[in-house]
């Protein structure tokens, strides 16, 4: 699937959430946005992937969808994301959560633009 305006276009549920929340350390970005981007590009590459939003204020949060848990699963092991997640433990997180849910109800809305009128 993809994204558009910025959220991920879902099929029917259920399927998979794995949610990220994070604080970040003080230090300079040091390879951070680099890696980020990287790695959004390497899960859309995987299979069961179904797209991803992220957000970053003072808590970041990134919420990536999947067919299923074991799709998710399989995310977690890959070998540069394993690199990516060490990396953040020793450089750029100061605490960080991961939850993983199963989406079993969606909805939404998005405005009609002007060539819809």
């Amino acid at each position: 699937m993809t994204d558009t305006g910025g959220l991920a276009r879902t099929p029917q549920p259920p399927y998979t959430a794995v949610i990220f929340t994070s604080t970040r350390t003080e230090a300079d970005d040091q390879g951070y946005e680099a890696m980020s981007a990287a790695m959004a590009e390497l899960a859309a590459q995987q299979p069961g992937y179904l797209g991803m939003e992220s957000a970053r204020e003072d808590v970041g949060i990134t919420v990536s969808y999947w067919t299923d848990e074991n799709a998710a699963l399989a995310w977690k092991d890959v070998a540069a994301h394993l690199v990516a997640q060490r990396r953040g433990r020793a450089s750029w997180y100061s605490a960080y959560q991961v939850r993983v849910a199963t989406v079993g109800r969606d909805y939404g809305w998005t405005a009609p633009t002007p060539h819809d009128r």
